[in-house]
């Protein structure tokens, strides 16, 4: 037997990733959740093990055996989450989870807070990119009317180019007439007012 088929190395790429970006994006964002929460009960705890050995002068931490994960949010909760994380674009989910953390870390939370401050991260990126996608909209919409409006105007003007035409009348008309006229340059077009 090969040890390619152990490690599975000849498979094709679609069949080992076959979930939509959407669902990696969900998936990704409630892991960051459950972290979260499991690291605030821990800290909790420290905190308790500090308190008590602060308030008892005995340290009796090794003795006590705590749960994994005590705190869970509740399935309503957490369907309410996941709809809100369908709604963060993926080019995104790496800023959220850095927003998350930064929010976590400021503030401190009890296992308890840690969903409500998520929520307040999520609707703040879900703002944001709402209102970049209007910006965008309207971007889009004022270049195809400008162009649109650019394209159908046709500029009438009151001044023709004449290029062979030098009856131009100058304010030194008097003094020009005694002389003659000079020749002109025929890279240079004559501008000449019609009425």
């Amino acid at each position: 037997m090969s040890l390619a088929s152990w490690f599975r190395w000849n498979e094709s790429p679609n069949r080992i990733s076959q979930r939509s970006p959407t669902e990696m994006v969900v998936e990704t964002l409630m892991m960051e959740l459950s972290w979260q929460i499991k690291q605030a009960e821990k800290q909790q705890r420290e905190r308790e093990n500090e308190y008590r050995k602060i308030k008892t002068g005995v340290d009796y931490g090794w003795l006590v055996s705590y749960p994994k994960h005590s705190y869970d949010i509740s399935p309503g909760e957490r369907l309410q989450l996941e709809d809100m994380c369908t709604k963060i674009h993926p080019s995104y989910c790496g800023p959220v989870i850095v927003r998350f953390r930064q929010v976590v870390a400021e503030y401190e939370p009890e296992a308890q807070e840690v969903s409500r401050l998520f929520r307040s991260v999520l609707q703040e990126a879900a703002e944001k990119i709402k209102e970049e996608e209007e910006a965008k909209k309207l971007a889009r919409q004022w270049n195809t009317k400008n162009r649109t409006s650019l394209s159908l105007t046709t500029f009438k003007s009151r001044s023709r180019i004449s290029p062979f035409i030098s009856d131009i009348k100058t304010i030194s008309e008097d003094v020009e007439r005694g002389t003659q006229p000079t020749r002109r340059v025929w890279s240079m077009p004559e501008f000449r007012n019609t009425k």
